[in-house]
Protein backbone atom coordinates (compact mmCIF):
# COMPACT_ATOMS: atom_id res chain seq x y z
CA UNK A 1 0.00 0.00 0.00
CA UNK A 2 1.03 3.67 -0.57
CA UNK A 3 1.23 6.27 2.13
CA UNK A 4 -1.44 7.94 0.53
CA UNK A 5 -3.69 5.45 0.21
CA UNK A 6 -3.09 3.91 4.08
CA UNK A 7 -3.74 7.80 5.58
CA UNK A 8 -6.92 8.70 3.70
CA UNK A 9 -8.63 4.82 4.56
CA UNK A 10 -7.04 5.63 8.24
CA UNK A 11 -8.50 9.19 8.45
CA UNK A 12 -11.88 7.66 7.50
CA UNK A 13 -11.62 4.79 9.98
CA UNK A 14 -10.77 7.26 12.40
CA UNK A 15 -13.19 10.16 11.39
CA UNK A 16 -16.31 7.06 11.29
CA UNK A 17 -15.08 6.49 14.83
CA UNK A 18 -15.57 9.67 16.25
CA UNK A 19 -12.45 11.04 16.44
CA UNK A 20 -11.89 14.56 15.38
CA UNK A 21 -8.36 15.08 14.54
CA UNK A 22 -8.85 11.79 12.64
CA UNK A 23 -5.64 13.21 9.64
CA UNK A 24 -3.25 14.31 12.01
CA UNK A 25 -3.50 11.55 14.27
CA UNK A 26 -3.33 8.84 11.27
CA UNK A 27 -0.30 11.13 9.85
CA UNK A 28 1.36 10.75 13.56
CA UNK A 29 0.81 7.27 13.53
CA UNK A 30 2.63 6.48 9.72
CA UNK A 31 5.10 9.19 10.50
CA UNK A 32 5.86 7.44 13.56
CA UNK A 33 6.03 3.71 12.17
CA UNK A 34 7.89 4.58 8.96
CA UNK A 35 10.11 7.43 11.29
CA UNK A 36 9.47 10.08 8.90
CA UNK A 37 8.43 13.59 9.82
CA UNK A 38 4.63 14.72 8.75
CA UNK A 39 5.94 16.66 6.02
CA UNK A 40 7.73 13.59 4.23
CA UNK A 41 4.21 12.35 4.00
CA UNK A 42 3.41 14.99 2.06
CA UNK A 43 5.83 14.76 -0.15
CA UNK A 44 5.99 10.88 -0.88
CA UNK A 45 2.45 10.27 -0.99
CA UNK A 46 3.46 7.62 -3.94
CA UNK A 47 5.90 5.87 -2.16
CA UNK A 48 5.03 2.26 -0.70
CA UNK A 49 5.10 1.30 2.86
CA UNK A 50 7.12 -2.13 3.15
CA UNK A 51 4.65 -5.30 4.70
CA UNK A 52 6.38 -4.98 7.98
CA UNK A 53 5.77 -1.29 9.00
CA UNK A 54 2.47 -1.13 7.21
CA UNK A 55 1.47 -4.37 9.49
CA UNK A 56 2.55 -2.16 12.36
CA UNK A 57 0.74 0.89 11.54
CA UNK A 58 -2.22 -0.76 11.31
CA UNK A 59 -1.41 -2.26 14.61
CA UNK A 60 -1.10 1.17 16.16
CA UNK A 61 -4.38 2.39 14.04
CA UNK A 62 -6.43 -0.32 15.91
CA UNK A 63 -5.57 1.01 19.60
CA UNK A 64 -6.43 4.82 18.45
CA UNK A 65 -9.65 3.56 17.39
CA UNK A 66 -9.89 1.60 20.53
CA UNK A 67 -9.69 5.65 21.94
CA UNK A 68 -6.20 4.86 22.92
CA UNK A 69 -4.58 8.55 22.92
CA UNK A 70 -1.99 8.99 20.20
CA UNK A 71 1.04 10.25 22.53
CA UNK A 72 0.59 6.58 24.72
CA UNK A 73 0.74 4.81 21.52
CA UNK A 74 3.82 6.68 19.69
CA UNK A 75 5.45 7.15 23.22
CA UNK A 76 5.99 11.06 23.85
CA UNK A 77 4.53 14.27 23.72
CA UNK A 78 5.87 17.93 22.75
CA UNK A 79 5.67 20.37 25.59
CA UNK A 80 7.00 23.73 25.24
CA UNK A 81 9.13 22.73 22.77
CA UNK A 82 10.45 19.75 24.25
CA UNK A 83 9.84 15.90 23.60
CA UNK A 84 8.53 14.55 26.84
CA UNK A 85 8.50 10.47 26.87
CA UNK A 86 4.47 9.69 27.98
CA UNK A 87 3.44 6.07 29.60
CA UNK A 88 0.09 5.28 31.24
CA UNK A 89 1.77 6.18 34.33
CA UNK A 90 0.74 9.55 33.70
CA UNK A 91 -1.31 11.83 32.18
CA UNK A 92 -0.33 13.26 29.04
CA UNK A 93 1.21 17.17 28.77
CA UNK A 94 -1.24 19.28 27.31
CA UNK A 95 -0.93 22.66 25.72
CA UNK A 96 -3.54 24.32 27.85
CA UNK A 97 -0.65 24.12 30.67
CA UNK A 98 1.98 25.66 28.60
CA UNK A 99 -0.16 29.18 30.04
CA UNK A 100 1.62 28.24 33.64
CA UNK A 101 5.16 28.37 31.80
CA UNK A 102 4.37 31.72 30.85
CA UNK A 103 3.38 32.83 33.39
CA UNK A 104 6.48 32.36 35.44
CA UNK A 105 7.68 34.89 33.06
CA UNK A 106 6.02 37.48 35.01
CA UNK A 107 7.32 36.04 38.54
CA UNK A 108 10.85 35.24 38.13
CA UNK A 109 13.68 37.49 37.46
CA UNK A 110 15.40 37.30 34.85
CA UNK A 111 19.02 37.32 36.33
CA UNK A 112 18.74 34.85 39.41
CA UNK A 113 22.49 34.99 40.13
CA UNK A 114 21.97 38.21 41.51
CA UNK A 115 19.84 36.96 43.96
CA UNK A 116 21.53 35.85 47.41
CA UNK A 117 19.81 32.62 47.48
CA UNK A 118 18.07 30.48 44.59
CA UNK A 119 14.00 31.08 44.63
CA UNK A 120 12.68 27.56 45.04
CA UNK A 121 10.25 25.89 42.99
CA UNK A 122 7.93 23.32 43.45
CA UNK A 123 5.80 21.55 41.04
CA UNK A 124 2.92 19.40 42.95
CA UNK A 125 1.11 16.13 41.09
CA UNK A 126 4.46 16.19 38.31
CA UNK A 127 3.04 13.44 36.13
CA UNK A 128 5.93 13.24 33.49
CA UNK A 129 7.74 15.96 35.20
CA UNK A 130 6.62 18.84 32.09
CA UNK A 131 6.30 21.84 34.00
CA UNK A 132 8.83 21.34 36.63
CA UNK A 133 11.72 20.53 34.26
CA UNK A 134 10.37 22.90 31.40
CA UNK A 135 10.51 25.57 34.76
CA UNK A 136 14.29 24.47 35.50
CA UNK A 137 15.34 24.73 31.83
CA UNK A 138 14.37 27.80 31.18
CA UNK A 139 15.49 28.84 34.79
CA UNK A 140 18.78 26.75 35.13
CA UNK A 141 19.46 28.80 38.69
CA UNK A 142 16.15 27.37 40.09
CA UNK A 143 15.64 25.27 42.97
CA UNK A 144 13.21 22.84 41.67
CA UNK A 145 11.52 19.61 43.10
CA UNK A 146 9.23 17.83 41.45
CA UNK A 147 6.65 15.71 44.11
CA UNK A 148 4.02 13.23 43.34
CA UNK A 149 1.87 10.62 45.16
CA UNK A 150 2.55 7.90 42.97
CA UNK A 151 5.82 6.28 42.45
CA UNK A 152 5.42 4.91 38.82
CA UNK A 153 4.48 8.75 37.54
CA UNK A 154 8.05 9.80 40.05
CA UNK A 155 9.55 7.27 37.37
CA UNK A 156 8.62 8.40 34.29
CA UNK A 157 9.21 12.34 35.52
CA UNK A 158 12.71 10.95 36.50
CA UNK A 159 13.02 9.49 32.87
CA UNK A 160 12.27 12.77 31.54
CA UNK A 161 14.66 14.75 33.51
CA UNK A 162 17.37 12.56 32.38
CA UNK A 163 16.78 12.47 28.76
CA UNK A 164 16.35 16.47 29.10
CA UNK A 165 19.29 16.70 31.67
CA UNK A 166 17.42 18.54 33.73
CA UNK A 167 19.24 18.70 37.64
CA UNK A 168 15.90 18.42 39.84
CA UNK A 169 14.84 16.41 43.16
CA UNK A 170 12.24 14.54 43.71
CA UNK A 171 9.90 13.67 46.33
CA UNK A 172 7.26 11.17 46.50
CA UNK A 173 4.61 12.70 48.91
CA UNK A 174 0.78 13.83 49.34
CA UNK A 175 0.35 17.32 47.83
CA UNK A 176 3.19 19.31 50.41
CA UNK A 177 3.37 16.74 53.10
CA UNK A 178 6.64 15.93 53.99
CA UNK A 179 8.63 19.24 52.31
CA UNK A 180 9.88 20.89 55.36
CA UNK A 181 11.46 23.94 53.07
CA UNK A 182 9.53 27.45 52.64
CA UNK A 183 8.74 27.91 49.09
CA UNK A 184 9.10 30.61 46.58
CA UNK A 185 6.57 29.23 43.70
CA UNK A 186 4.37 26.33 43.59
CA UNK A 187 3.17 25.31 40.02
CA UNK A 188 0.09 23.07 40.31
CA UNK A 189 -2.22 21.03 37.47
CA UNK A 190 -3.79 18.68 40.45
CA UNK A 191 -6.78 16.30 39.47
CA UNK A 192 -9.98 18.90 39.24
CA UNK A 193 -11.98 16.96 37.05
CA UNK A 194 -15.52 15.92 38.85
CA UNK A 195 -16.65 12.34 38.70
CA UNK A 196 -20.21 13.73 37.40
CA UNK A 197 -18.74 15.49 34.59
CA UNK A 198 -19.17 14.01 30.49
CA UNK A 199 -15.20 13.61 29.64
CA UNK A 200 -13.29 12.29 26.25
CA UNK A 201 -13.22 8.57 25.84
CA UNK A 202 -9.70 9.03 25.16
CA UNK A 203 -9.39 10.09 28.89
CA UNK A 204 -10.24 6.34 30.04
CA UNK A 205 -6.73 5.50 28.83
CA UNK A 206 -5.67 8.07 31.56
CA UNK A 207 -4.77 7.11 34.88
CA UNK A 208 -8.13 7.81 36.87
CA UNK A 209 -6.45 9.25 40.02
CA UNK A 210 -4.46 11.31 38.29
CA UNK A 211 -8.00 13.04 36.84
CA UNK A 212 -10.51 13.04 39.24
CA UNK A 213 -10.98 14.47 42.37
CA UNK A 214 -13.95 14.82 45.33
CA UNK A 215 -15.74 18.11 46.42
CA UNK A 216 -16.28 19.12 42.56
CA UNK A 217 -12.85 18.09 41.41
CA UNK A 218 -11.75 20.74 44.33
CA UNK A 219 -10.72 18.38 47.18
CA UNK A 220 -7.02 18.67 46.55
CA UNK A 221 -6.60 21.96 44.74
CA UNK A 222 -8.20 23.47 48.36
CA UNK A 223 -5.96 21.51 50.25
CA UNK A 224 -2.83 22.53 48.79
CA UNK A 225 -4.23 26.10 48.88
CA UNK A 226 -4.12 25.57 52.94
CA UNK A 227 -0.78 24.40 53.15
CA UNK A 228 0.60 26.72 50.76
CA UNK A 229 -0.77 29.15 52.62
CA UNK A 230 1.70 27.95 55.35
CA UNK A 231 4.54 26.77 53.70
CA UNK A 232 5.15 29.68 50.73
CA UNK A 233 7.39 32.60 51.96
CA UNK A 234 5.37 35.75 52.62
CA UNK A 235 5.40 37.25 48.77
CA UNK A 236 5.20 34.15 47.14
CA UNK A 237 3.25 32.69 44.58
CA UNK A 238 1.14 29.92 43.50
CA UNK A 239 0.07 28.61 39.99
CA UNK A 240 -2.72 26.34 39.55
CA UNK A 241 -4.28 25.22 36.48
CA UNK A 242 -8.14 24.21 36.76
CA UNK A 243 -11.59 24.13 34.48
CA UNK A 244 -13.00 27.64 33.81
CA UNK A 245 -15.95 26.50 36.08
CA UNK A 246 -14.33 26.17 39.12
CA UNK A 247 -11.95 29.66 39.07
CA UNK A 248 -14.54 31.66 41.02
CA UNK A 249 -14.49 29.04 43.47
CA UNK A 250 -10.79 28.87 43.57
CA UNK A 251 -10.66 32.69 43.94
CA UNK A 252 -13.04 32.70 46.79
CA UNK A 253 -11.22 29.87 48.81
CA UNK A 254 -8.16 31.21 48.16
CA UNK A 255 -8.71 35.03 49.03
CA UNK A 256 -10.63 33.32 52.58
CA UNK A 257 -7.30 32.40 53.14
CA UNK A 258 -5.03 35.64 52.87
CA UNK A 259 -3.78 35.09 48.68
CA UNK A 260 -3.85 37.86 46.57
CA UNK A 261 -5.54 36.80 43.44
CA UNK A 262 -3.10 38.89 40.81
CA UNK A 263 -4.38 37.06 37.46
CA UNK A 264 -6.40 34.25 35.79
CA UNK A 265 -5.71 33.24 32.35
CA UNK A 266 -7.34 30.59 30.31
CA UNK A 267 -7.06 27.46 32.31
CA UNK A 268 -4.41 29.36 34.87
CA UNK A 269 -4.67 31.42 37.68
CA UNK A 270 -1.57 33.29 39.66
CA UNK A 271 -1.97 34.09 43.58
CA UNK A 272 0.32 35.65 46.23
CA UNK A 273 0.65 35.04 49.27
Amino acid sequence: MIIKTWLDEATQELANAGIDSARLDAELILGHTIREPRTYLHAHGDEEIDDRREDIANARLELRLEHTPVAYIIGHKEFYGRRFKTTPAALIPRPESETIIELLKDLIPKNLSLLPEKPRLVDVGTGTGCLGITAKLEWPELDVTLTDTDQHALNLAKENAALLHADVAFLKNDLLRGYGLPIDIIIANLPYVSRDWEVSPDTFAEPQQALYADNGGLALIKQLLEQASVQLRAGGHIVLESDLKQQSDIVTAALSLGFTHLRTEGFVTLFRR
